[in-house]
């Protein structure tokens, strides 16, 4: 199996356990050239950096061109490109928009999937979006969930492979709140039903439990660590993944 991870551009690379590819989050009041930066100290050290390109946080094609040609300099050869979660703050408003310009030409592409939806965008423009950057694509992110069977479905759709998004090892109630905010529905049914003792809230949930399940279906697997970095590094040792 292969794993990945994402980090702040602030993360101390210290602390990043032995993966191969770490993932720069761009958050909506980052700054580029930082992420860029980041990415450099990461080509340094061996990792593969993948930064983050989220469409609604870019102001115009200026920006867009800087920051990825800042990318290609220091090593990069991977992009994940989204729609982010904020409203516009220039032109752009979905990732097929910048996918378009052709700036990421010689760079591998990831995509965002969201098997259960999102709160940001209608089922339909969803499909609508996915079907316009599909050509685009290397391969698939999902949205983290804990319900396996969106995942398996989803996967049995797609043409390119899907890495599945996952969570560390994090407590119930925090996982539920996260969920909450990325619109991961059924997977917030399936916390809520599976665990409903006061006890079981406060325990760690184990991500084997989902690799389990799905791992016939693919073998890449992306961490969404929420900060829980040292949890995840501890368990991805102990599991011997890394």
């Amino acid at each position: 199996m292969n794993f990945s991870l994402e980090m702040g551009p602030h993360t101390d690379l210290e602390t990043l356990p032995p993966v191969k590819d770490v993932y720069i989050t761009l958050l909506p009041d980052g700054n580029y050239k930082e992420n860029s930066h980041k990415a450099g100290d990461l080509v340094k050290k061996g990792f593969n950096p993948v930064p983050h390109f989220p469409a609604r946080s870019i102001s115009d094609e200026k920006e867009l061109k800087d920051y990825v040609s800042r990318c290609k300099d220091v090593g990069v050869k991977q992009a994940l490109v989204i729609g982010g979660s904020r409203d516009p703050i220039g032109k752009f408003d979905s990732s097929f928009q910048i996918l378009e310009t052709g700036y990421f030409d010689g760079l591998k592409i990831g995509i965002a999937g969201h098997p259960e939806g999102s709160p940001d965008i209608s089922d339909s423009k969803l499909e609508k979006a996915m079907i316009d950057k599909k050509p685009y694509a290397d391969y698939i992110i999902t949205q983290w969930l804990l319900d396996a069977q969106p995942i398996i479905d989803f996967i049995s759709k797609q043409t390119v492979p899907v890495h599945v998004g996952i969570t560390g090892p994090m407590k119930i109630l925090s996982l539920i709140k996260f969920a909450n905010i990325v619109g991961a529905k059924n997977s917030i049914n399936f916390l809520k039903s599976n665990f409903s003792k006061a006890l079981d809230l406060l325990k760690p949930k184990d991500p084997n439990d989902l690799i389990g399940k799905v791992k016939s279906h693919t073998d890449y697997f992306h961490i969404y660590t929420f900060g829980g970095l040292k949890e995840t590094n501890k368990w991805l040792k102990e599991n011997n993944y890394v």
